[in-house]
Protein backbone atom coordinates (compact mmCIF):
# COMPACT_ATOMS: atom_id res chain seq x y z
CA UNK A 1 0.00 0.00 0.00
CA UNK A 2 3.23 2.39 0.95
CA UNK A 3 4.79 1.73 -2.56
CA UNK A 4 1.40 2.36 -4.46
CA UNK A 5 0.55 5.95 -2.33
CA UNK A 6 4.26 6.95 -2.66
CA UNK A 7 3.67 6.07 -6.64
CA UNK A 8 0.52 7.99 -6.47
CA UNK A 9 1.89 10.87 -4.80
CA UNK A 10 4.38 11.35 -7.29
CA UNK A 11 2.50 11.16 -10.16
CA UNK A 12 0.34 13.85 -8.78
CA UNK A 13 3.64 15.55 -8.04
CA UNK A 14 4.78 15.43 -12.04
CA UNK A 15 1.19 16.58 -13.21
CA UNK A 16 1.61 19.61 -11.17
CA UNK A 17 5.40 20.30 -12.26
CA UNK A 18 4.00 20.14 -15.83
CA UNK A 19 0.85 21.96 -15.44
CA UNK A 20 3.01 24.69 -13.88
CA UNK A 21 5.75 24.83 -16.61
CA UNK A 22 2.87 24.91 -19.22
CA UNK A 23 1.43 27.77 -17.38
CA UNK A 24 4.97 29.19 -16.93
CA UNK A 25 5.70 28.89 -20.81
CA UNK A 26 2.18 30.45 -21.38
CA UNK A 27 2.29 33.77 -19.43
CA UNK A 28 6.26 34.17 -20.23
CA UNK A 29 6.99 34.24 -16.79
CA UNK A 30 11.00 34.85 -17.79
CA UNK A 31 9.89 38.33 -19.55
CA UNK A 32 7.56 39.17 -16.13
CA UNK A 33 11.05 38.68 -14.36
CA UNK A 34 13.16 40.84 -16.47
CA UNK A 35 10.64 43.56 -16.53
CA UNK A 36 10.37 43.71 -12.95
CA UNK A 37 13.87 45.11 -12.83
CA UNK A 38 13.23 48.14 -14.49
CA UNK A 39 9.74 48.37 -12.69
CA UNK A 40 11.88 48.52 -9.38
CA UNK A 41 14.27 50.93 -10.78
CA UNK A 42 11.31 53.43 -11.44
CA UNK A 43 9.75 52.73 -8.10
CA UNK A 44 12.91 53.20 -5.93
CA UNK A 45 14.73 56.02 -7.97
CA UNK A 46 10.80 57.89 -7.51
CA UNK A 47 10.97 57.19 -3.53
CA UNK A 48 14.43 58.45 -3.06
CA UNK A 49 13.94 61.93 -5.81
CA UNK A 50 11.11 63.15 -4.00
CA UNK A 51 12.33 61.72 -0.54
CA UNK A 52 9.82 59.12 0.04
CA UNK A 53 9.64 57.07 3.39
CA UNK A 54 9.30 53.87 2.27
CA UNK A 55 7.56 52.90 5.54
CA UNK A 56 4.38 54.67 4.26
CA UNK A 57 4.52 52.92 0.49
CA UNK A 58 4.87 49.75 1.44
CA UNK A 59 1.31 47.99 0.30
CA UNK A 60 1.76 50.56 -2.80
CA UNK A 61 4.74 48.46 -3.09
CA UNK A 62 3.12 45.21 -3.02
CA UNK A 63 0.20 46.17 -5.33
CA UNK A 64 2.68 47.62 -7.92
CA UNK A 65 4.26 44.02 -7.93
CA UNK A 66 1.45 42.43 -8.46
CA UNK A 67 -0.26 44.35 -11.04
CA UNK A 68 3.09 44.83 -13.13
CA UNK A 69 3.45 41.14 -12.90
CA UNK A 70 -0.46 40.12 -13.98
CA UNK A 71 -0.25 42.87 -16.91
CA UNK A 72 2.87 41.38 -18.57
CA UNK A 73 1.63 38.19 -17.77
CA UNK A 74 -1.89 38.98 -19.69
CA UNK A 75 -0.05 40.74 -22.66
CA UNK A 76 2.28 38.00 -23.01
CA UNK A 77 0.13 35.01 -22.80
CA UNK A 78 -2.69 37.53 -25.63
CA UNK A 79 0.47 37.43 -27.99
CA UNK A 80 1.11 33.62 -27.57
CA UNK A 81 -2.42 32.80 -28.20
CA UNK A 82 -2.52 35.44 -31.52
CA UNK A 83 1.15 34.28 -32.75
CA UNK A 84 0.40 30.50 -32.17
CA UNK A 85 0.58 30.19 -36.28
CA UNK A 86 3.68 31.91 -36.60
CA UNK A 87 5.18 30.37 -33.52
CA UNK A 88 4.69 27.06 -35.14
CA UNK A 89 6.98 27.47 -37.72
CA UNK A 90 9.68 29.37 -35.75
CA UNK A 91 12.21 26.82 -33.52
CA UNK A 92 12.33 28.87 -30.37
CA UNK A 93 8.56 29.37 -30.61
CA UNK A 94 7.25 25.68 -31.78
CA UNK A 95 6.77 23.93 -27.94
CA UNK A 96 4.53 26.92 -26.53
CA UNK A 97 1.76 25.21 -25.64
CA UNK A 98 -0.66 27.30 -27.41
CA UNK A 99 1.20 26.07 -30.28
CA UNK A 100 1.31 22.24 -29.40
CA UNK A 101 -2.19 22.94 -27.77
CA UNK A 102 -0.90 21.79 -23.96
CA UNK A 103 -3.35 24.57 -23.20
CA UNK A 104 -6.64 25.53 -24.47
CA UNK A 105 -6.98 28.81 -26.99
CA UNK A 106 -10.23 29.50 -24.89
CA UNK A 107 -9.14 29.31 -21.54
CA UNK A 108 -5.72 31.34 -22.12
CA UNK A 109 -7.47 33.99 -23.40
CA UNK A 110 -10.25 33.92 -20.25
CA UNK A 111 -6.70 33.57 -18.14
CA UNK A 112 -5.61 36.80 -20.38
CA UNK A 113 -8.85 38.35 -19.18
CA UNK A 114 -9.03 37.96 -15.86
CA UNK A 115 -5.10 38.89 -15.35
CA UNK A 116 -5.51 42.02 -17.22
CA UNK A 117 -8.44 43.04 -15.12
CA UNK A 118 -7.21 42.42 -11.72
CA UNK A 119 -3.67 43.83 -12.61
CA UNK A 120 -5.16 47.01 -13.55
CA UNK A 121 -6.95 47.14 -9.96
CA UNK A 122 -3.80 46.45 -8.03
CA UNK A 123 -2.27 49.18 -10.07
CA UNK A 124 -5.11 51.40 -9.54
CA UNK A 125 -4.76 50.85 -5.72
CA UNK A 126 -1.47 52.82 -6.36
CA UNK A 127 -2.11 55.86 -8.91
CA UNK A 128 -4.63 55.99 -11.26
CA UNK A 129 -2.09 57.04 -13.33
CA UNK A 130 -0.23 53.66 -13.13
CA UNK A 131 -3.48 51.88 -13.55
CA UNK A 132 -3.83 54.00 -16.60
CA UNK A 133 0.01 53.17 -17.63
CA UNK A 134 -0.83 49.30 -16.96
CA UNK A 135 -3.49 49.57 -19.54
CA UNK A 136 -1.68 51.09 -22.32
CA UNK A 137 1.59 48.64 -21.93
CA UNK A 138 -1.22 45.93 -22.17
CA UNK A 139 -2.90 47.77 -25.05
CA UNK A 140 0.52 48.43 -27.09
CA UNK A 141 1.62 45.65 -26.80
CA UNK A 142 -1.03 43.43 -28.04
CA UNK A 143 -3.13 45.76 -30.84
CA UNK A 144 -0.18 48.24 -32.19
CA UNK A 145 2.46 45.90 -32.44
CA UNK A 146 1.22 41.91 -32.13
CA UNK A 147 -1.84 42.20 -34.04
CA UNK A 148 -1.02 45.38 -36.28
CA UNK A 149 3.16 46.13 -37.08
CA UNK A 150 4.64 43.02 -35.88
CA UNK A 151 3.48 41.00 -39.45
CA UNK A 152 3.65 44.43 -41.59
CA UNK A 153 6.43 46.86 -41.23
CA UNK A 154 10.20 46.80 -40.34
CA UNK A 155 8.94 48.98 -37.76
CA UNK A 156 7.23 46.25 -35.35
CA UNK A 157 10.47 46.36 -33.49
CA UNK A 158 9.85 50.83 -32.46
CA UNK A 159 6.16 49.96 -31.80
CA UNK A 160 7.12 47.44 -29.38
CA UNK A 161 9.41 49.12 -27.72
CA UNK A 162 6.86 51.58 -26.05
CA UNK A 163 5.41 48.82 -24.63
CA UNK A 164 8.40 47.33 -23.21
CA UNK A 165 9.20 50.47 -21.44
CA UNK A 166 6.36 50.83 -19.51
CA UNK A 167 7.26 48.51 -16.24
CA UNK A 168 9.78 52.05 -15.09
CA UNK A 169 7.02 54.33 -15.65
CA UNK A 170 4.47 52.28 -13.42
CA UNK A 171 6.86 52.00 -10.54
CA UNK A 172 7.63 55.79 -10.57
CA UNK A 173 3.92 56.67 -11.09
CA UNK A 174 2.62 54.02 -8.92
CA UNK A 175 4.73 55.78 -5.89
CA UNK A 176 4.13 59.83 -7.14
CA UNK A 177 0.81 59.78 -9.67
CA UNK A 178 2.80 62.22 -11.69
CA UNK A 179 5.70 61.78 -14.51
CA UNK A 180 7.28 65.39 -14.40
CA UNK A 181 10.96 64.41 -13.76
CA UNK A 182 13.72 64.03 -16.61
CA UNK A 183 14.99 61.18 -14.20
CA UNK A 184 11.83 58.95 -15.20
CA UNK A 185 12.08 60.19 -18.85
CA UNK A 186 15.99 59.09 -18.54
CA UNK A 187 14.79 55.81 -17.67
CA UNK A 188 11.77 55.19 -20.22
CA UNK A 189 13.80 56.64 -23.39
CA UNK A 190 17.06 54.29 -22.07
CA UNK A 191 14.38 51.51 -22.03
CA UNK A 192 12.81 52.47 -25.61
CA UNK A 193 16.06 52.76 -27.37
CA UNK A 194 17.73 49.59 -25.82
CA UNK A 195 14.77 47.27 -27.00
CA UNK A 196 16.33 48.52 -30.63
CA UNK A 197 19.91 46.57 -30.75
CA UNK A 198 18.79 44.12 -28.49
CA UNK A 199 16.22 42.98 -31.06
CA UNK A 200 17.90 43.69 -33.87
CA UNK A 201 20.46 41.05 -32.59
CA UNK A 202 18.33 38.43 -31.66
CA UNK A 203 16.60 38.87 -35.20
CA UNK A 204 20.52 38.38 -36.90
CA UNK A 205 20.37 35.60 -34.91
CA UNK A 206 17.18 34.49 -35.85
CA UNK A 207 17.16 35.36 -39.22
CA UNK A 208 16.31 32.45 -41.10
CA UNK A 209 13.17 31.77 -38.96
CA UNK A 210 11.73 35.20 -38.62
CA UNK A 211 12.07 35.07 -42.75
CA UNK A 212 10.53 31.64 -42.79
CA UNK A 213 7.64 33.26 -40.66
CA UNK A 214 7.20 35.65 -43.00
CA UNK A 215 8.15 38.41 -39.89
CA UNK A 216 9.54 41.41 -41.51
CA UNK A 217 12.14 42.24 -39.33
CA UNK A 218 14.87 44.83 -40.31
CA UNK A 219 18.16 42.50 -40.86
CA UNK A 220 15.33 39.82 -42.94
CA UNK A 221 14.25 42.99 -45.00
CA UNK A 222 17.15 45.46 -45.28
CA UNK A 223 20.10 42.91 -44.40
CA UNK A 224 22.71 43.11 -41.77
CA UNK A 225 24.72 46.32 -42.78
CA UNK A 226 21.67 48.62 -42.70
CA UNK A 227 20.79 46.64 -39.21
CA UNK A 228 24.50 47.52 -38.31
CA UNK A 229 24.25 51.45 -39.34
CA UNK A 230 20.56 51.61 -37.84
CA UNK A 231 22.00 49.87 -34.41
CA UNK A 232 25.01 52.37 -33.93
CA UNK A 233 22.29 55.50 -34.93
CA UNK A 234 20.01 53.93 -31.98
CA UNK A 235 23.18 53.64 -29.56
CA UNK A 236 24.58 57.43 -30.33
CA UNK A 237 21.33 58.49 -29.02
CA UNK A 238 21.29 56.09 -26.48
CA UNK A 239 24.81 57.64 -25.27
CA UNK A 240 22.98 61.11 -25.26
CA UNK A 241 20.20 59.80 -23.26
CA UNK A 242 22.80 59.59 -20.31
CA UNK A 243 22.90 63.30 -19.74
CA UNK A 244 18.95 63.05 -18.76
CA UNK A 245 20.50 62.09 -15.21
CA UNK A 246 22.74 65.14 -14.94
CA UNK A 247 20.17 66.89 -12.87
CA UNK A 248 19.89 64.18 -10.38
CA UNK A 249 23.11 62.42 -10.04
CA UNK A 250 26.35 62.65 -11.62
CA UNK A 251 27.01 59.35 -10.67
CA UNK A 252 24.16 57.89 -12.45
CA UNK A 253 25.04 59.71 -15.66
CA UNK A 254 28.51 58.45 -15.60
CA UNK A 255 27.63 54.79 -15.35
CA UNK A 256 25.14 55.50 -17.80
CA UNK A 257 27.25 56.94 -20.07
CA UNK A 258 29.97 54.66 -19.60
CA UNK A 259 27.67 51.66 -20.85
CA UNK A 260 25.94 53.10 -23.27
CA UNK A 261 29.55 53.89 -25.01
CA UNK A 262 30.49 50.94 -24.69
CA UNK A 263 28.21 49.44 -26.11
CA UNK A 264 28.72 52.04 -29.16
CA UNK A 265 32.16 50.96 -29.26
CA UNK A 266 31.70 46.94 -28.97
CA UNK A 267 29.16 47.21 -31.87
CA UNK A 268 32.14 49.13 -34.21
CA UNK A 269 35.03 47.00 -33.44
CA UNK A 270 32.73 43.73 -32.97
CA UNK A 271 31.23 44.29 -36.84
CA UNK A 272 34.77 44.92 -37.98
CA UNK A 273 36.38 41.87 -36.70
CA UNK A 274 33.86 39.33 -36.78
CA UNK A 275 33.04 39.00 -40.57
CA UNK A 276 30.43 36.75 -39.27
CA UNK A 277 27.74 38.64 -38.63
CA UNK A 278 25.90 36.03 -36.11
CA UNK A 279 28.88 36.44 -33.94
CA UNK A 280 28.54 39.73 -33.86
CA UNK A 281 24.77 39.58 -32.82
CA UNK A 282 25.74 37.35 -30.21
CA UNK A 283 27.96 39.67 -28.93
CA UNK A 284 26.23 42.68 -28.87
CA UNK A 285 23.05 40.29 -27.31
CA UNK A 286 24.82 39.43 -24.65
CA UNK A 287 26.00 42.76 -23.61
CA UNK A 288 22.23 44.05 -24.18
CA UNK A 289 22.26 41.63 -20.88
CA UNK A 290 24.66 42.77 -18.94
CA UNK A 291 23.99 46.35 -19.69
CA UNK A 292 19.91 46.03 -18.70
CA UNK A 293 21.44 44.53 -15.35
CA UNK A 294 24.35 46.40 -14.58
CA UNK A 295 22.80 50.09 -15.19
CA UNK A 296 18.62 49.43 -13.73
CA UNK A 297 20.65 47.86 -10.72
CA UNK A 298 22.97 50.19 -10.04
CA UNK A 299 19.30 52.72 -9.99
CA UNK A 300 18.36 50.50 -7.90
CA UNK A 301 21.00 50.43 -5.44
CA UNK A 302 21.68 54.32 -5.55
CA UNK A 303 18.09 55.11 -5.15
CA UNK A 304 18.24 52.47 -1.29
CA UNK A 305 21.29 53.85 -0.53
CA UNK A 306 19.70 57.49 -0.71
CA UNK A 307 16.64 56.59 1.09
CA UNK A 308 18.59 55.08 3.60
CA UNK A 309 21.06 57.63 4.20
CA UNK A 310 17.77 60.63 3.88
CA UNK A 311 15.75 58.36 6.43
Amino acid sequence: MKMVSYSMEKTVKVERQKRSAILSQTVKTGIIKSNLVPMFAGLTLALYTYDIDPGTKLLDVVFALIGTILVIGAAGTLNNVYDRDIDAIMERTKSRPTVTGEIDTKFAITLAGIMAVLGIIALAFTTPLAALLGFLGLFFYVVPYTMWTKRRTIYNTEVGSISGAMPPLIGWAAMTGTLAHPAIAALFIIQVIWQMPHFYAIAIRRHDEYKAARIPMLPVVKGVKRTYTQTNIYLVLLSLTSFLFLPLSLGLTLVALLMNVGWLVLSIYGYKKNKDSEKWAKLLFIYSLIHMTILFSTVIVYSLVGIFILN
